[in-house]
């Protein structure tokens, strides 16, 4: 649909309903480095069975979240920046932004919230509180939320959370543990926020790390004239570069199938269902895209550290526990080899995330002088303290980031009226995806993925038609 106008009720601060811990808490390089920008999530709700008072539903809202804040208190706080693209968490209680409007023109059905039709990946943008980056970082809150009522009656609750203190599963914990408070139950489980596992804050060890710094280097590029065989000649800043993001359902069976043509001369330790699909994923892109046989490509894998960390990290830990790697392979080998090969590629990058991986990725980070060359964001600007701008990985054509929502609670947030009818994200550019369970719980997993309007037709086609047993 076409954009849309909302009107904003109201703006307020909303901080801990109780007096919390203050002070500066020291961030790891975790938490420094990857994706520094805030990411959104959106939970749009139908119209209440039970009429609600709009004032009274605000103020149950606002009340549980300032609650929640006493425990989840450094979400409350501020961001400082102490040099070298390096932070530090003031847990000063400044609170988080919460924001009320309106989109009377707007429905639920009109928006096409829980179809799987194609879309521009910012059609929900006006749901989504922005941050005033050109303000001072010490300003932006850590995060916002807007509630929005539509004109059928339903809501969309938009929260845009910071990377840097929360991670998914954290930001996913607080969500559903502020939605507890919202229906009287109290908080489950408390957040852990011991980093000592990460050595957040403490200098380096004074002894150069083993670390390949190759695993930093940025994803392969198009290769000059010669890395794709689109009769327009388009690499990835053609003229074809409008996006769309489309939603492609593969049910039970189909993924059964999938995973049986991955796992072929493979007895021993079959396939997740996230390497099975990523694979199939980044083989179908690379045929969508026609890259050529010799064309370099890679995909951006986000792993989950808590249970590869010695000690381990609980769940319930509030920071920023993932760590990107890249699966990188040529074209012409993911094309032409069994989807096995792609699917043991992605495990190997993921595999070699271990302990010991991890104590020498960190300190190789606390070894640089500068962190902002280790810093993604696609709305943040990256300038170090010498003034230089910083070139950010570019995960566009040939590549892709494909992230997994397959083990994170994202379903089920009920606020006090009824659990969600659909969730989603924006999207920002060609090749940014993810994999989740279906809404319908008929067992079937839902690939969302940005991609090039020029390539998307074929794309489709190739997911559907290359599952062949």
């Amino acid at each position: 649909m076409a954009k849309f106008a909302i009107t904003i009720k109201s703006s307020t601060i909303v901080k801990p309903s109780a007096q919390t811990w203050t002070g500066r808490m020291s961030l790891s390089e975790l938490d420094m480095t990857g994706a520094i920008s805030h990411v959104d999530t959106l939970y749009f709700y139908a119209k209440p069975t039970v009429p609600q008072n709009d004032a009274v539903l605000v103020d149950r809202l606002r009340h549980a979240l300032s609650q929640t804040l006493v425990p989840f208190y450094p979400l409350a706080g501020r961001l400082d920046p102490i040099g070298g693209g390096r932070l530090e968490l003031d847990c000063n209680a400044m609170g988080v932004e919460f924001i009320v409007a309106e989109a009377e023109t707007v429905s639920l059905e009109a928006l096409g919230v829980g179809d799987l039709a194609r879309s521009r990946g910012t059609k929900f943008q006006p749901l989504v509180p922005e941050v005033n980056y050109a303000l001072p970082m010490k300003e932006w809150p850590l995060l916002l939320v807007q509630l929005t009522k539509l004109g059928c009656g339903g809501m969309c609750l938009c929260f845009n959370m910071s990377h840097i203190p929360a991670d998914g599963l954290s930001g996913l914990h607080f969500l559903n543990e502020w939605a507890r408070v919202a229906r009287g139950e109290g908080i489950g489980t408390m957040p852990f926020h011991d980093r000592k596992v990460l050595r957040a804050g403490e200098p380096p060890l004074g002894r150069q790390p083993s670390f390949d710094p190759a695993e930093f280097q940025r994803p392969p590029v198009m290769l000059p004239d010669v890395g794709c065989t689109d009769d327009n000649g388009n690499g990835a800043g053609g003229p074809s570069d409008e996006i769309t993001v489309a939603r492609l359902k593969l049910s039970k069976t189909k993924l059964l199938l999938l995973k049986e043509m991955a796992n072929k001369g493979n007895p021993n330790r079959p396939y997740s269902t996230y390497e099975t699909l990523t694979a199939h994923t980044w083989r179908c892109a690379c045929k969508a895209r026609k890259l050529k046989p010799n064309q370099p490509t890679a995909v951006g894998v986000y792993v989950d550290v808590r249970r590869r960390l010695n000690p381990p990290l609980p769940d319930a830990y509030l920071g920023d526990a993932v760590f990107g790697v890249k699966a990188i392979s040529l074209s012409g080998d993911l094309v032409n080899e069994p989807l096995g090969f792609a699917a043991e590629t992605i495990r190997e990058a993921v595999e070699k995330v271990d302990g010991e991986f991890l104590s020498s990725a960190v300190e190789y980070l606390k070894h640089q002088p500068d962190l902002t060359k280790f810093q993604d964001s696609h709305e943040v600007d990256g300038v170090r303290d010498d003034g230089e701008h910083h070139e950010e990985p570019f995960y566009g054509m040939p590549n892709l980031v494909v992230s997994s929502w397959l083990r994170l609670p994202l379903l089920g947030l009920d606020f006090g009226f009824g659990k969600e009818v659909y969730m989603d994200t924006t999207f920002d550019f060609d090749g940014d995806a993810t994999l989740s369970h279906s809404q319908d719980g008929d067992g079937s997993v839902v690939l969302a993925i940005c991609f090039r309007s020029d390539h998307v037709d074929e794309f489709e086609r190739l997911f559907y038609d290359d599952i062949i047993v």
